[in-house]
């Protein structure tokens, strides 16, 4: 069984996916429009009924929201990062900071070599975490 996080935007999903594929090197696994999809009538043609994306092992879906009551993706959720490797955890995390907002900048905790928070400039959260050497 996986659990996937499903974060929906307000139109600018297409340039999200733009973006994470750039920041963080991912892959586009599907990707269909409102206008390609049986589902046409339920939003803008252009925008993203559905798609997945993976980042490393992980699999991250979404979608353009067309509902205006539709909630942002400021929520209680932040996408977490794991790394070993503080080079790799930087370049993530300055990927990220793009347009966004550094929350807590990457730096050396006692539980990590790295670890900061940003909140990129789609309004979702991530945690950059990079393990202590042992």
């Amino acid at each position: 069984m996986n659990v996937n996080p499903y974060i929906a935007f307000k139109g600018n999903c297409r340039e999200a996916i733009e973006f994470y594929t750039n920041a963080l090197g991912a892959t586009v696994l599907f990707s269909q429009t409102f206008g390609e999809s049986p589902m046409a009538n339920m939003g803008p043609a252009e925008n993203i009924m559905h798609c997945s994306i993976r980042i490393g092992n992980s699999t991250l879906m979404m979608c353009d929201d067309p509902r205006p009551e539709a909630a942002s993706a400021d929520g209680n959720i932040s996408l977490a990062i794991g790394s070993n490797d503080p080079e790799r955890a930087r370049l993530l995390f300055e990927n990220l900071a793009q347009g966004g907002r550094t929350v807590m900048p990457l730096q050396k905790t006692y539980w990590a070599e790295a670890f900061g928070m940003v909140t990129d400039k789609f309004g979702v959260k991530w945690m950059i975490n990079c393990e202590a050497p042992r």
